[in-house]
């Protein structure tokens, strides 16, 4: 695992600042393997980790239906595919200590929005019910072709936490 420092320097009115950005990537082998490892390597991180100034956000890449192996799964039910890609997103928060409740941004795209939403949004709802959420995500849900044709959705995620949060 790399770690990068970025440092900002900003001057106000009266004063400078220096802040600084910790980021590495999100590795989660035991739940998706990284994409670069594919037969036809795909270059980018499954998520990056941003530290600063004592907040942690999480930047999850499209996440899908994807196993430990690369392989897409459940091929052809709309439903599983939903409850595979929230159990690879849900694999890579817990490898940077976070959960569902750190979430405040999902991007969910649909292969076919008008005959899947319904069904997304009722296996969404019990999954959130399910995990106790109080205050639900920001979500928006965007019709796509997805990067695999056998895919029917991918999701993107955001969480926020405070970085020194014991686990």
């Amino acid at each position: 695992m790399s770690k990068q420092e970025l440092v900002v320097e900003s001057e106000g009115p009266t004063e400078s600042k220096h802040m600084q950005v910790h980021k590495k990537a999100i590795e989660a082998p035991t739940v998706l393997n990284e994409a670069h490892q594919y037969p036809k390597p795909s270059s980018f991180s499954r998520g990056m980790r941003l530290d600063i100034n004592g907040i942690t956000i999480l930047l999850i890449s499209g996440t899908a239906s994807i196993d430990e192996k690369g392989n897409s799964v459940h091929i052809g039910d709309f439903r599983a595919q939903v409850l595979r890609t929230y159990g690879n997103i849900t694999g890579l928060l817990a490898a940077e200590g976070a959960t569902w409740k750190d979430i405040v941004r999902t991007s969910c795209y649909l292969r076919d929005i008008e005959r899947d939403y319904v069904e997304f949004n009722e296996t969404r709802t019990q999954f959130f019910k399910e995990l106790g959420l109080a205050i639900l995500p920001a979500s928006t849900g965007i019709q796509a072709i997805l990067c695999r044709p056998e895919l029917l959705i991918e999701m993107e995620a955001i969480a926020i936490f405070p970085t020194d949060r014991k686990s």
